[in-house]
C-alpha cells in the first residue's frame, strides 16, 4: 500500500470508533467518506440484483410462449426489478453515494453538517434493504404489483405487499435526511470565499435534489400509509369496492414520483457538468443558466405529475394544462443539453473513459427527453400509454441517462477516492459494449409500442419474436459489458498504478487533496479566490 493509502480515511477511522474492530469502525462511522463508500457498496451490489433480475425478465421474453418461467413469477420478478433499481439502486446512486463523498470536499467543508445523521440515514437504507428482502420470504410470498403498487391490486393481492411498502417507506426517511443534511451542509460550511458563484455545478444539482427530497418523499410515505392501512384496516380510501377512489392513489403517488425522476437525473446532470469541462479543457459555457436550470427542473418538474395519467381520466382543461407544463420543464433540460455541447466547442478533448461515458450520456439521454415530449403530448400518448415505447423512454432517461453519468462518475472520481488507476483501454471497451447493449435491447421496444405491444405482458403475439429476441440479445451484450466494467475497477482498486492527486487536471477544491483523502479533508481551511473552471495553470497528474 502507498503512503498515500495508509494516511486515508481507509485506515483513520473517525471519532468514536478508535479502538473498535474494522467493522465495527466502518459500521459506526461518521466520516461522510466511509459512509459514501458504505453507499456505494450497497448500491452497486443492489444493481447487480436489479440488472439480474432485468436479465430473467428477458430471457423470459426471448420467444413467445413459456420459456424459463411461469406467469406468477414473471410477475414477482417484474416487480422486485423495478422496486430495487428504482428504490435502492436509482434513486439513491449518486446523491447517497458520490453526493456523501465528493459534496464536502468541493465546499472545501470537514464533513457535512450532521454526520450522526447521515450515518442513521445509510442504517435506515440498510433497514429498508433487509425488510425488502425479508418480504420476499415470509407471508404470502414476493410481491406482484409492479413497483408503482397501484390499487386495487395491491390492495386484494395475498402476496407480502404489506412488508414491501413499508420497506420503501422507511426508504424514504433515508432520502429526506440525506436532503436536508446536503441543503443544510451548502448553507453552513462553505469554505471563505466559497460564493454561490462560485459552486461547482455538482453542489448546485445536489442542492436542488435535495429540496425535492425533503418536499416531495413525505407524499409518499403518506401515500404509502395508506396502503397499509387499507390493507390492514380495510379503511376503503383507495378500495371502490369500500367507496375509494383508485384515481387519488395515483394522483398522490405521481405527485411524488415523477419529481423522484429529477432525484434520479438531476445528480447526473450534475456529474456531467463537472466532467465535461475538465475534459474539454475550458470554462463551463452558461455557468449561471446550468445552475439556476437544475433549480427551474427541480420546480417545474413538481407540476407535471398527471401526464402519467391522461389515459386514466382526467377533464380536456386539465390535460391540456399538464401537456403544457410538461413542454415546459424540457426547456431547463434543453438549455443544459445545449451549453454542455457550446462547452466541448473548440475544447482541447482529452479521450479518457469518464469523457466517454458522457458522451454516451448525451446522445441517449437527448433521445429519452425528445420521447419524453411524445409522452406529454395528449394525442400521441394516448396511442402509446402502456406500451413499450413507455418503457424504452424510460430506460433511455434513466438507464442511459442517469446509468451512464453514475458509470462517468465512478470512473471521473475513482482515483481521488481510492488512490490508483485502472487500465483506460478497458475501461473504454466496457462503455463501447454497454452503450451497444443498451441500444440493442431498448431502440427495439419504441419500435414495438409504436405497433401496440403492451407492457407489462408475461407473453407476446409472434409478429413482435424477432424484436423481443434483439432486445433479449441486447440484454446480454449489455451485461457483458458491465460485467467487464466491474472487473477492472475491481482490478485497479486492488492493484492499479498510484493516482495522482489531480489526475484528469481538475480546478475544484477536491483534486487539491491527497488521493485518497485524508480522515480530515484538509490540512487547514481553503480560501477559495477563483471559479470551479478556471484551468489557468492547472495541469494534468496522471
Amino acid at each position: 500500500m502507498s503512503q498515500a493509502l495508509s494516511a486515508s480515511f481507509f485506515t483513520s477511522p473517525s471519532a468514536g470508533t478508535a479502538g473498535k474492530s474494522v467493522i465495527a469502525s466502518w459500521l459506526f462511522t461518521t466520516d461522510h467518506k466511509r459512509i459514501g463508500i458504505l453507499y456505494m457498496a450497497c448500491i452497486l451490489s443492489m444493481l447487480l440484483v436489479g440488472m439480474l433480475l432485468g436479465f430473467l425478465i428477458r430471457m423470459e421474453l426471448i420467444a413467445p410462449g413459456e420459456t424459463i418461467m411461469g406467469a406468477q413469477t414473471y410477475n414477482t420478478l417484474f416487480t422486485l426489478h423495478g422496486v430495487v433499481m428504482i428504490f435502492f439502486v436509482v434513486i439513491p446512486s449518486i446523491p447517497a453515494a458520490f453526493g456523501n463523498i465528493i459534496l464536502p470536499l468541493q465546499l472545501g467543508a470537514e464533513d457535512v453538517a450532521f454526520p450522526r445523521l447521515n450515518l442513521l440515514s445509510w442504517w435506515l437504507y440498510v433497514a429498508g434493504a433487509i425488510l425488502a428482502v425479508l418480504a420476499l420470504l415470509t407471508g404470502g410470498g414476493a410481491p406482484d404489483t409492479g413497483w408503482t403498487f397501484y390499487v386495487p391490486f395491491s390492495e386484494v393481492t395475498s402476496t407480502n405487499v404489506s412488508l414491501s411498502v413499508f420497506a420503501v417507506f422507511v426508504l424514504g426517511f433515508s432520502s429526506i435526511l440525506t436532503g436536508l443534511n446536503f441543503i443544510t451542509t451548502m448553507h453552513r460550511l462553505r469554505a471563505p470565499g466559497m460564493t454561490w458563484g462560485r459552486l461547482p455545478l455538482f453542489c448546485w444539482s445536489l442542492y436542488a435534489t435535495g429540496w425535492i427530497q425533503v418536499l416531495a418523499t413525505p407524499i409518499l410515505a403518506i401515500t404509502l400509509l395508506l396502503i397499509l392501512a387499507d390493507r390492514l384496516l380495510g379503511i376503503g380510501i383507495f378500495d371502490p369496492s369500500r367507496g375509494g377512489d383508485p384515481i387519488l392513489y395515483q394522483h398522490l403517488f405521481w405527485i411524488y414520483s415523477h419529481p423522484a425522476v429529477y432525484v434520479m437525473i438531476l445528480p447526473a446532470m450534475g456529474v456531467i457538468s463537472e466532467v465535461l469541462p475538465v475534459f474539454a479543457r475550458k470554462s463551463v459555457f452558461g455557468y449561471k443558466a446550468i445552475a439556476f436550470s437544475s433549480l427551474a427542473i427541480a420546480f417545474a418538474g413538481s407540476l407535471v405529475w398527471a401526464h402519467h395519467m391522461f389515459a386514466s381520466g382526467m377533464s380536456d382543461t386539465a390535460v391540456l394544462v399538464f401537456s403544457f407544463l410538461t413542454f415546459v420543464v424540457a426547456i431547463p433540460s434543453a438549455i443544459k443539453v445545449f451549453n454542455w455541447i457550446a462547452t466541448l466547442y473548440k475544447g482541447s478533448l482529452y479521450s479518457d473513459p469518464p469523457f466517454w461515458f458522457a458522451m454516451a450520456f448525451l446522445v441517449l439521454f437527448s433521445i429519452g427527453g425528445l420521447t419524453g415530449l411524445v409522452l406529454g403530448s395528449a394525442g400521441p400518448d394516448i396511442h402509446v400509454h402502456d406500451t413499450y415505447f413507455v418503457v424504452a423512454h424510460f430506460h433511455y432517461v434513466i438507464f442511459g441517462g442517469l446509468g451512464f453519468a453514475l458509470f462517468s462518475a465512478v470512473h471521473f472520481w475513482f482515483p481521488k477516492i481510492f488512490g490508483r488507476l485502472y487500465n483506460f483501454r478497458l475501461a473504454k471497451l466496457s462503455c463501447l459494449i454497454v452503450f451497444i447493449g443498451f441500444n440493442v435491447l431498448y431502440f427495439p421496444m419504441f419500435i414495438m409500442g409504436l405497433r401496440g405491444m403492451p407492457r407489462r405482458y408475461y407473453d407476446y403475439p409472434v409478429e413482435f419474436a424477432s424484436m423481443q429476441l434483439e432486445s433479449s440479445i441486447g440484454a446480454i451484450i449489455l451485461i457483458a459489458g458491465v460485467c467487464l466494467m466491474v472487473v477492472n475497477l475491481w482490478r485497479g482498486m486492488r492493484s492499479g498504478p498510484a493516482a495522482g492527486n489531480n489526475p484528469w487536471g481538475g480546478a475544484t477544491l477536491e483534486w487539491t487533496v491527497p488521493s485518497p483523502p485524508p480522515h480530515h479533508n484538509f490540512a487547514e481551511e481553503p480560501s477559495v479566490t477563483r471559479g470551479p473552471y478556471d484551468f489557468k495553470g492547472i495541469s494534468r497528474e496522471l
